[in-house]
């Protein structure tokens, strides 16, 4: 299979999961912009630029980009600080200029860095916000954005508390519609279903739709305990004619693109934005079934080149994008074609299908993102990593909980520190083995040793009793940092006043100082 190329000869696989991924990104594309304080059309700009513009330049298989969730927070409040919201737009361009830089200058080696527990997590974590956050939409309840990914919400509830609300105020209209949606997407994916062409080539997701509307327009219409007004449906901005279309675009003022504020922003939005695609880059590779890895400074690249246009048009800041990109994947996507299709069909819907799509039940799309969010949180995902050890298990549970109960952003960050402590403990461990026989001590040096080992040797050499026989073997370690030298130093001089003889053993080629008196 072709790896990081554009190529059609997918698209029996690709055009279904494109399909998916459109009717996803829909609803997410008009309710980050709402959570955003910007006119809806521009979540559409940026689904659209990620979709066409990112899709085809990027070197990833199956990730997705568009308006992100996590930066709802700081584009609404950079709206706000920088005076309006064509002010904002400068500092998107420049954000994406930026951008395009950290990828030529290999900034996307970071993604290296972040644990797999952690990335792990961050889907996992996904998965249950998914289902959490779809229950209220499942029921009726749409005072909430699809999409959102806060525990504490705009209207001052929580992930929680709204489902309790949502509880005592559901719609059987929608209740009935979910059941139904569910039910075809449960059946539709069955073994046996599979072996026949067109569950193969039909999407679900779609067929769910179509009979959302179905039932919402034609069985409940008239009905008015069951029939979903426009409250309950996706709410597309419907142009007039050809140039109210063309109007929804704005352009940017960059009479301010060289104050402090608009450069902060900019930058805010690089290095956010970069850390949430790096992160959700990662994730894909893990989804991708097929194990192919995608190159983190291209991903940058063209990150930067979409988030540039974007700003000149009028669109949100883009990232890539883990609820898309997971929809995309379980799906059953297998190269770009399907993200960049997807871009398509959010461009000709806007000009041609708004009326037709604004009759979509919020309902039958909440029932497509909870059958993902299962997908990405099954129990077989959890005894894996536990079996793996509670190195892993910790970061991994600890993710889960901070995204849950924060945010997306904030929990990965908590997710990382941990996750990285674990890596640099077990690290620390093998850096330095220590065997004892009575008084007779071996500290052997195996790998690297940096000053992370301090504390731990320094503590090592508090503890030998007087009168020991200690062998420091440095002959196994390419590194030894000049702190850790200085402690070795430290004690060989103590040493003498406990009666403790020490016996330095080098590498042939070492030059550390410590060991020159020995040569």
């Amino acid at each position: 299979m072709k790896q990081n190329g554009f190529t059609f000869s997918q698209y029996k696989y690709d055009i279904p999961s494109s399909i998916v991924v459109f009717l996803v990104a829909l609803p997410l594309c008009l309710g980050i912009a709402l959570a955003s304080g910007a006119p809806a059309f521009g979540g559409i700009i940026s689904g659209i630029i990620g979709g066409i513009i990112i899709g085809y330049l990027s070197g990833s298989n199956i990730s997705v980009s568009g308006p992100a969730a996590g930066l709802a927070v700081i584009v609404l409040s950079s709206i706000e600080r920088l005076g309006g919201y064509e002010l904002f737009l400068a500092a998107v361009v420049l954000a994406g200029i930026i951008q395009f830089f950290f990828g030529i200058l290999k900034a996307g080696l970071i993604g290296n860095f972040f644990p797999v527990s952690v990335i792990k997590g961050m889907l996992a974590a996904i998965g249950i916000l998914l289902i959490l956050k779809q229950i209220p939409h499942i029921v009726g309840y749409d005072m909430d954005y699809i999409g959102d990914v806060f525990f504490n919400q705009a209207d001052g509830r929580n992930t929680f508390s709204e489902i309790i609300y949502a509880l005592l105020d559901v719609q059987l209209g929608a209740i009935i519609i979910s059941i139904v949606s569910l039910i075809l997407l449960v059946v539709w994916d069955l073994p046996r279903l599979k072996k026949y062409v067109f569950f193969n080539m039909i999407p679900g997701s779609l067929i769910a739709v179509i009979l959302g509307v179905i039932l919402n327009e034609f069985i409940f219409n008239g009905n008015a305990a069951l029939f979903l007004t426009s409250d309950h449906q996706v709410s597309i901005p419907i142009p007039e004619g050809f140039g109210d279309f063309l109007g929804q675009f704005i352009s940017p003022d960059f009479s301010n693109i060289f104050t402090t504020e608009t450069i902060t922003v900019a930058f805010t939005l690089a290095i956010v934005g970069s850390l949430e695609t790096l992160l959700s880059l990662g994730a894909a590779d893990k989804l991708d079934k097929y194990k192919r890895t995608s190159p983190p400074n291209r991903e940058l690249v063209a990150q930067g080149i979409g988030n540039t246009l974007s700003g000149l048009i009028g669109g949100l800041p883009i990232t890539a994008v883990i609820v898309r990109t997971s929809a995309n994947a379980t799906a059953g996507a297998r190269t770009k074609l399907s993200a960049v299709l997807h871009g398509i069909f959010l461009l000709l819907s806007v000009i041609f299908l708004a009326d037709l799509l604004n009759r979509i039940p919020l309902a039958s799309l909440a029932a497509i993102l909870l059958v993902v969010g299962f997908k990405l949180t099954k129990p077989a995902l959890y005894r894996d990593i536990f079996a793996k050890g509670y190195s892993q298990f910790l970061p991994f549970i600890i993710t889960i909980v901070a995204i849950v109960f924060t945010d997306l952003l904030t929990g990965i960050i908590i997710g990382i520190i941990i996750g990285l402590f674990f890596v640099l403990r077990a690290n620390f461990h093998r850096s330095i083995f220590i065997a004892r026989d009575g008084k007779n001590i071996m500290i052997r040096l195996t790998k690297d040793v940096s000053f992370l080992n301090k504390a731990f040797l320094r503590k090592t050499f508090e503890e030998i009793p007087r009168g020991s026989y200690v062998i420091i073997d440095g002959s196994r370690s390419p590194f030894i940092d000049n702190d850790i030298i200085e402690i070795i130093c430290d004690f060989t001089k103590s040493a003498e006043l406990k009666d403790i003889k020490v016996e330095l053993k080098k590498r042939k080629s070492s030059s550390h100082p410590l060991f020159r008196k020995n040569n």
